[in-house]
């Protein structure tokens, strides 16, 4: 694409972020990978999800075929000025209620803890009392 031997600052790779023009940085160089948005394999959510850090870690993650690895070349645009690059951050997790899988509300939740036992109970009663023998 252009020139391979500029020098981009961070701040300006990481304005870079949306579908229509994103960049990444891997392994110390700079990548508009805006035309390969539609046809990476993973999705363009993916390549974004890697954009505004250093995506060296999760390129190499993921394991790239050779034929992936020629193909970065046609994106190369320059590289990163190191010092630019934030430090790493520790990952803090956030703080998460339990996993609701449907999304059901706590109040609901709390009324079926309630509610189930009681009319099981009285299935188990009226299940007794429907098949007495006499």
């Amino acid at each position: 694409m252009a020139e391979n031997n500029k020098v981009y600052h961070f701040e300006e790779v990481s304005k870079h972020n949306i579908t229509k023009d994103c960049w990444l940085i891997i392994n110390g160089k700079v990548y508009d990978v805006t035309p390969f948005m539609d046809e990476h394999p993973g999705g363009d959510e993916v390549l974004l999800a890697a954009t505004g850090k250093d995506a060296t870690n999760d390129f190499e993650d993921v394991g790239h075929s050779d034929s992936a690895r020629d193909l970065m070349h046609k994106y190369l645009i320059g590289e990163i000025n190191a010092a630019t690059v934030p430090a790493k951050r520790s990952f803090v997790a956030p703080q998460q209620a339990p996993y609701n899988p449907d999304k059901t509300s706590d109040f609901v939740i709390k009324i079926l803890q309630f509610l189930v036992p009681i009319m099981i109970l009285g299935l188990a009663f009226a299940v007794r009392y429907y098949t007495k023998v006499e």
